[in-house]
């Protein structure tokens, strides 16, 4: 999980570095740009969050496939939109967005107990 941290994390740091610098030069609608931010934004947050999953003992077994599953939908989704002004992209994005959901929510039905910290 960690190794897919790593990857995740690294390639949102490059793909944000390339939105906000080499982008411009291939994008000249500022609402795609941003589009482009969104995607590299969620993907970065849920590399921290499988890298916090990481050390979590017993992590359920479906949150870094949702997570997973939901960066490549989700951010993968944007970037090509971002890329192409192929707007109908923007349909397949809630798709991702609910994986990622349903990955914090998978997270959460293996909380503890109110009142227990373990």
């Amino acid at each position: 999980m960690r190794r897919w941290a790593g990857i995740a994390g690294a390639l949102g740091v490059a793909l944000g570095a390339f939105g906000a610098h080499g982008l411009k030069r291939v994008v000249d609608d500022p609402h795609l740009l941003e589009v482009w931010d969104t995607g590299a934004r969620y993907q970065l947050v849920h590399a921290v969050a499988l890298l916090a999953l990481s050390v979590v003992p017993n992590p359920p077994p479906w949150t870094a496939r949702l997570w997973g599953a939901g960066v490549v939908v989700f951010s993968g989704s944007l970037y090509v939109l971002a890329l192409t002004n192929q707007r109908w992209l923007g349909a397949i994005t809630p798709i991702g967005g609910a994986l990622l959901i349903a990955g914090w929510v998978s997270l959460a039905g293996r909380a503890p107990a109110a009142g227990v910290d373990p």
